[in-house]
């Protein structure tokens, strides 16, 4: 069955909703329409808006969408019968009705514009910091600590000590991993805190069972240092806030403050959000506040960092609303199609994460003079002229060299061919940028 496609231009999302955005399909524009509507429609003022985003980056590009978007409409409310026939589905809708419901749009978003400055959209650990800060000692945080960006240093300093006392005297026994990989183990292990460490049942002093121990070692002795040495990296950031927002001690009264600043919270790349993150959003704000989760699972990429796309499901399964951005506003039409005859319904690795057919804005060939009219070109490579053996699994590491080969190819083919991408006013040369 086709998921139901949300229109940015229908009832605004309550409670909890889900929004699955392909690639291309305009995730950072709906949260800048829907922040717009929320405010341009009374739901939530400036400072009771929260967006949060996965990069540094990736918030400062929101940040500049938003407010242009704010600004814009705000200027286009100022015609509203211009702006009626405008192609901004968005702004049509806001444009539409009584004038002085039209006028009292454009006032909301004006003053907006002006506090801008008040609108919380930041990274995940920007958020939670501001939120510790906010929570003061219910969060039970030291105001006097040191934030580092990284524990890579104590974990690494931890890892030698415990090696050099298991094994640095001269009758220790061998020991069944070196010094350098037993950094690598421990740093995994402090990198993914909330992963269980297997197996349990090994062989006492097997390699396996050294190797669960050393990880369990090297967490509880970066823990002390950290604290002895009043230390907080990124990961502590969130494990203290969900701790505050779960402890039945502090949970209700760290609840309710926060809820207090937030009338609607939106998440963009929610996919790469971790099982403490989205413990700290459904406690905070599933089932009181809106909460708008967007992402797109076939493109979670960060599970060596924590983020799991079960994660991801679970917000599915519990929302009230799911829906997909149905419209590509990035390829064309042909090759979209193309990826839909080979990919089109596939499951990958969940049968709840399938790839669903999206419409194309432009339906026609942007591209003239390409090397290539094909939509699409798929790589064969054979097995045995990259790993010799006919029962090896291909790696990426494996197959990476012919992707970079066929990409590099293909950039300086198309820019030999003096090619043009066709716009609404007219042609220009591809060129690189």
């Amino acid at each position: 069955m086709s998921p139901l496609v949300f229109d940015p231009c229908g009832d605004l999302p309550v409670g909890t909703t889900v929004l699955e955005a392909s690639a291309g399909t305009g995730k950072t524009h709906t949260i800048a329409s829907l922040a717009t509507r929320y405010v341009a429609e009374g739901v939530a003022r400036i400072d009771e808006l929260m967006l949060v985003t996965f990069g540094r980056a990736a918030t400062v590009e929101l940040r500049e969408r938003v407010r242009e978007r704010f600004v814009g409409t705000a200027a286009g409310l100022g015609d509203p019968v211009t702006a009626r026939s405008s192609a901004d589905p968005v702004l049509v809708l806001l444009a539409t009705g009584s004038d002085a419901e039209v006028a009292a749009r454009r006032d909301l978003l004006a003053h907006a514009v002006a506090d801008f400055d008040a609108a919380t959209i930041a990274t995940t650990h920007g958020f939670c910091l501001q939120m510790l800060a906010g929570l003061g000692i219910t969060a039970d945080v030291d105001p006097d600590l040191t934030f580092i960006d990284s524990a890579a240093d104590v974990t690494a300093e931890a890892v030698s000590d415990l090696y050099l006392r298991a094994y640095g005297r001269p009758d220790s026994p061998v020991p069944p991993l070196t010094l350098a990989a037993a950094v690598r183990l421990g740093g995994n292990a402090v990198s993914d805190r909330e992963a269980r460490l297997e197996p349990r049942d090994a062989v006492p002093d097997s390699e396996a069972d050294v190797r669960r121990r050393l990880a369990e070692a090297t967490r509880v002795q970066v823990a002390l240092r950290k604290r002895g040495r009043r230390l907080m990296d990124y990961d502590d950031l969130l494990v203290h806030l969900r701790d505050a927002l779960v402890d039945p001690a502090t949970a209700a009264g760290a609840r309710a403050r926060i809820r207090s600043r937030y009338a609607v919270v939106m998440v963009d790349e929610f996919q790469d959000t971790d099982p403490v993150q989205w413990e700290i959003l459904e406690s905070a704000f599933h089932g009181e506040r809106t909460m708008v989760l967007i992402g797109d699972p076939k493109q979670a990429i960060y599970a060596f960092r924590g983020a799991d796309v079960v994660t991801y499901l679970l917000a599915v399964g519990s929302a009230d609303t799911s829906a997909t951005l149905g419209t590509n506003w990035r390829s064309d039409a042909p090759l979209l199609g193309a990826l839909e005859h080979v990919m089109g319904g596939v499951a990958l690795g969940d049968e709840r994460i399938v790839v669903h057919p999206v419409g194309a804005a432009h339906q026609g060939r942007r591209l003239r003079g390409a090397p290539t009219t094909a939509a699409l070109r798929l790589r064969v490579v054979e097995r045995d002229a990259v790993t010799p053996g006919k029962d090896a699994v291909l790696k990426v590491d494996t197959v990476r060299p012919f992707v970079a080969r066929d990409v590099a190819g293909d950039i300086a083919a198309l820019l030999a061919a003096g090619a043009a991408l066709v716009h609404a006013d007219g042609a220009r040369p591809v060129r690189p940028g």
